[in-house]
C-alpha cells in the first residue's frame, strides 16, 4: 500500500543509536509543526504538543492519502493525550525494528505503534498496560494453493514467507524450526505485498487484522488471509511504550488508557481501523506477565 508525502515536510536524522534508519516527521491528524512538539512529557505538558514514533503499517499507525497521520494507535493516543492535556500530535516515521532505540534516542516521546510486549523489548523499553490482543494469520494467493496456515507448513512445503523486519513472526518462525532461508524480512508493507503478488515469496506472515486490511485493500491483488490462530500458549498483546525511566507518563497514560476501555470508548475509536470487541485484551492480563515471558 503506497502512501503519499505531499502534505508532509520530511526532516532526515542520524544519531548514535539510530545511525542507518531515516526518520521522517510529519504533521498528525491536522496538527502543529516537528519544531514546536516536544519529546518529553514535562514539555508536552507545558506545549500542549508532543512528538510520537510511528513505523507506517497500516492499520495500526500509517499515512493516508492526505499525508496525514492516523491509524489505531495514533487514534487511541490522541483520546488519552487530550485527557492529559496534550492535545497536537507529531508523528515521526521509523523503521519499526528501530522504533524502541528512538524513543530512547529521544527522536519522539513515545512509541504509537502497536507493538507486542515481550521479554527482549521490555529490556530496553517501558510498556503501557495491554491495549489489545491478536492473533497470527498468512497473506496467501486465493486458493492458497500450498495450503500454508501455520508455521510448520512452511517447513514442509520449502515455500519462502515474508514477515515485516522486526515484528513477532520472526521470532515465532525461529520456535517453530523454520530454516532462516525460508524467511525473508521486509522493511514495509508494500514491499510485503510487491512480493507476494510478484512471486518472489509465496505468502507472509502478519497479524490476523494486518493480513485482513491488506487483502481488504489491495483487491486487485487476488490474496486472500488465512484464519487466524494463536502462537503460543496466551494471546499476543500490543500497546504503546515509553522510556524506562517515564514513570509518571507512562503512569498518567495508563490511568486514562484503562479509562477508555471501561467506558466503551475505546472500541468505538478503534473499529475503524479493523478491531473489534474480540481485541479486547483480557484485563487480568498485565505487562509485568508479559514481559516475565
Amino acid at each position: 500500500m503506497r502512501w503519499k508525502k505531499s502534505k508532509a515536510r520530511k526532516r532526515i536524522r542520524f544519531g548514535a543509536a539510530l545511525a542507518a534508519v531515516t526518520l521522517v516527521a510529519v504533521t498528525g491528524c491536522g496538527l502543529g509543526t516537528d519544531q514546536q512538539a516536544s519529546v518529553t512529557y514535562a514539555e508536552a505538558k507545558q506545549t500542549g504538543k508532543i512528538k510520537i514514533g510511528f513505523a507506517n503499517e497500516a492499520p495500526w499507525a500509517y499515512l493516508d492519502d492526505q499525508g496525514q497521520l492516523t491509524g489505531y494507535a495514533p487514534t487511541v493516543a490522541k483520546a488519552v493525550l487530550k485527557k492529559l492535556g496534550i492535545n497536537e500530535i507529531d508523528g515521526v516515521v521509523t523503521d519499526f525494528d528501530g522504533l524502541i532505540d528512538g524513543v530512547r534516542a529521544k527522536n519522539y516521546g513515545f512509541v504509537a505503534a502497536g507493538m507486542f510486549i515481550n521479554p527482549k523489548r521490555c529490556e530496553s523499553s517501558a510498556f503501557a498496560i495491554p491495549d489489545y490482543q491478536v492473533g497470527s494469520s498468512f497473506m496467501v494467493p486465493q486458493g492458497n494453493p500450498r495450503n500454508i496456515t501455520k508455521f510448520t507448513d512452511i517447513t514442509r512445503e520449502q515455500t519462502r514467507i515474508a514477515t515485516l523486519g522486526g515484528a513477532v513472526e520472526n521470532g515465532y518462525a525461529e520456535e517453530a524450526s523454520v530454516p532462516k532461508q525460508l524467511i525473508e524480512p521486509m522493511a514495509k508493507q508494500d514491499d510485503i505485498v510487491r512480493a507476494v503478488t510478484g512471486g518472489d515469496v509465496y505468502g507472509a506472515a502478519l497479524l490476523d487484522v494486518t493480513s485482513t486490511w491488506l487483502v481488504k485493500n489491495n483487491k486487485d491483488a487476488k490474496l486472500e488471509t488465512t484464519p487466524s490462530f494463536q502462537f503460543g500458549t496466551k494471546p499476543a498483546v500490543g500497546t504503546f511504550n515509553f522510556r524506562l525511566d517515564d514513570n509518571e507518563f507512562r503512569e498518567d497514560f495508563n490511568r486514562e488508557l484503562k479509562a477508555l476501555h471501561e467506558s466503551g470508548e475505546w472500541l468505538k475509536l478503534v473499529e475503524p481501523f479493523g478491531l473489534t470487541a474480540a481485541n479486547e485484551p483480557d484485563p487480568k492480563a498485565t505487562t509485568e506477565q508479559y514481559c516475565a515471558s
